[in-house]
């Protein structure tokens, strides 16, 4: 978890979400493919470190580590984590989704 946040936050910025989750995890090969998944521009508007995390996790446990993610941060839609009441940062959504994949033993 910590390597993923570690990845999102360094300077300069070398890794958008999806990517940060994706390296941060030992998952290099996804890294070129994550390119156009961080800002909300993952399918169906997904938040990127949530996209990451389900590719990771695949169909097994996909769906769950979806639920959780909108449990913990209420939408799994980068634009609606950003208009929440506060804002759900970037920050916490890479830690969110690199932590679930931790639990499911992908990270």
């Amino acid at each position: 978890m910590n390597k993923a946040v570690e990845l999102f936050t360094a300077v300069p910025r070398n890794h958008n979400c999806a990517q940060a989750v994706a390296a941060g995890c030992g998952y290099e090969t996804l890294v070129s493919e994550m390119k156009s998944c961080g800002g909300g521009n993952a399918p169906d508007n997904c938040c990127g470190a949530l996209f990451a995390a389900m590719c990771i996790a695949g169909k097994e446990h996909a769906d769950a580590l979806k639920e959780e993610f909108i449990g913990t941060l209420g939408s799994f839609r980068c634009r609606e984590l950003k208009a929440a009441n506060p804002a759900v940062s970037c920050v916490e959504c890479v830690r969110v989704a690199a932590e679930l994949l931790e639990k499911y033993e992908k990270c």
